[in-house]
């Protein structure tokens, strides 16, 4: 008899019930509405856990975040709107979190 090739379910970085490790950055106006928050910090979250779970596990204020980049690139779905934290993050994503920044559509300037 053979033994069995197939990997077993939920063991590796595939695991559906491993935590994840997840770094967040803040910038800009986000350093100064989150004092107690270090401006690099890393978390650990449960599988399965979105930008909403960052915000709120950080105590960030929403109202506040106005540009949300994971790894890099910018998950803000357009100007005006709220901020996307149904994201599901990954295992070693960084996510950054930005206020609004002088001349900018945060502070009330056109955007052309």
């Amino acid at each position: 008899m053979q033994p069995d090739s197939t990997p077993a379910a939920g063991i590796g970085h595939n695991s559906r019930t491993a935590p994840i490790g997840v770094e967040v950055r803040l910038f800009n106006s986000m350093v100064t509405a989150c004092p107690t928050v270090p401006a690099r910090s890393a978390i650990t979250l449960s599988p399965g856990a979105t930008i909403g779970d960052v915000v709120r596990q950080l105590g960030l204020p929403k109202q506040e975040i106005f540009l949300v980049l994971v790894n890099g690139r910018d998950v803000t779905p357009r100007l005006g709107v709220p901020v996307e934290t149904g994201r599901v993050l990954e295992d070693g994503d960084v996510v950054a979190f930005s206020g609004p920044v002088p001349y900018s559509w945060g502070y009330g300037a056109c955007v052309v």
